[in-house]
């Protein structure tokens, strides 16, 4: 398998359309269905930019070994409920705050309110 199908299998675990895929590592929805159509290479930055982003492991992505994940999707859900079940509700409440913002940034929303 090579990297871009990698990148394919990855963006599919993630149950993520391409335009999604895309627009959280800021290319293109055509520029992504390049890559995995292998009809472009992909880079040293958008490979950074993927496991960066979705936690997915360089070593499995530009060689196939080991695990697919640093940590599994479900691996970080139970880490953010846990972090946030010790918060102070007061912070809980900042914490809810900050990610609709962060998500309304993704989403492409010029200003969180």
């Amino acid at each position: 398998m090579t990297v871009n199908e990698r990148i394919r299998q990855a963006r599919q675990v993630l149950n993520m359309t391409q335009t999604a895929f895309s627009k959280a590592i800021y290319v293109s929805s055509g520029y992504t269905a390049e890559i995995e159509n292998g009809h472009r290479v992909a880079n040293d930055r958008i490979i950074h930019l993927i496991c960066l982003t979705f936690g997915v492991s360089e070593i499995w992505l530009k060689t196939g070994e080991g695990e697919m994940f640093q940590t599994s999707p479900l691996e970080r859900k139970e880490r953010i409920l846990s972090l946030f079940d010790e918060l102070n509700p007061r912070f809980q409440e900042y914490a809810l705050t900050v990610l609709d913002q962060l998500l309304k940034l993704q989403n492409g929303q010029k200003k969180p309110e």
